[in-house]
């Protein structure tokens, strides 16, 4: 009966029509203004906008040309050492002496070069084909150095040309002096096996290295020059480390890939 009162007074009262009728509270309304702001703008991120990615990887300091490993071409006892590390040698210069049963011979170096590691010593007993020195192939004093990174062969594909790099080298605190600036100049699409990457570097303890986790690609990067720092190239820093760079220094290379736009990632 209650119920059946309620409705016939409801019936028999005039509607209120000048009320006014509130449809949200000002927050309601804040939380939607902000709500359409935001999403205005992501979608003009994922039409205009592109994101960034980079690839880490192993990299050494060298001269352009690399290296060879300089192999004995006869079997015997070396009598002399006749070259030092860090010598710079012209081509077919002497670098061992080895007695033989038909008389002693020069192991010679093939191309000009510095020597940057003799792997043979007096009286040691060496066989054809043994591995005695490597030798650096540097055309001049003033030849620049590079940077070869060894990228996973799957990351490869996605650095354009001229993408910029970082290089972090070993022998420098990053901390204080920053990282090396450089550019890729050449990717290699073939993948390097170790013997390969031994026959380029001078070492075959690198070349083992950076294959472990599969055959890298060699990416060369161009290191970026400076008249104002003490190495003689571009860093993050101002300044960069109050010494000169040598090659065969190892580092870590940072390449930013080519830049992808978000809204390919929404698209099927």
């Amino acid at each position: 009966m209650q119920f059946r009162q309620q409705a016939l007074a409801k019936l028999q009262s005039p509607e209120e029509l000048d009320l006014p009728v509130r449809f949200a509270r000002p927050q309601g309304w804040l939380v939607l203004s902000v709500t359409v702001i935001a999403m205005a703008a992501a979608s003009v991120w994922a039409l205009t906008g592109s994101v960034t990615s980079t690839v880490q990887a192993p990299a050494v300091l060298t001269y352009g040309q690399g290296s060879y490993i300089l192999q004995s071409p006869v079997a015997g006892q070396v009598v002399a050492v006749l070259a030092r590390e860090g010598e710079r040698l012209p081509a077919n210069s002497p670098v061992l002496k080895v007695r033989t049963p038909d008389g002693d011979r020069t192991v010679r170096t093939l191309q000009a070069g510095r020597v940057t590691a003799l792997a043979a010593s007096a009286g040691q007993i060496i066989s054809t084909g043994a591995d005695v020195a490597a030798v650096e192939k540097v055309r001049g004093a003033g030849s620049p150095l590079y940077a070869t990174v060894y990228v996973p062969a799957q990351k490869a594909a996605g650095i354009p040309a001229h993408a910029s790099v970082d290089l972090t080298v070993q022998s420098v605190p990053s901390q204080e002096y920053g990282v090396l600036r450089g550019e890729v100049t050449e990717v290699d699409r073939s993948a390097q096996s170790p013997r390969q990457i031994a026959a380029f570097l001078g070492d075959t303890q690198l070349g083992e290295e950076f294959t472990r986790d599969g055959r890298p690609v060699a990416v060369t990067v161009k290191l970026k020059r400076s008249d104002s720092t003490e190495s003689g190239y571009v860093w993050s820093s101002a300044q960069g480390p109050p010494f000169e760079l040598t090659s065969m220094t190892l580092a870590s290379g940072s390449i930013r890939l080519a830049s992808r736009r978000p809204v390919d990632w929404l698209l099927p």
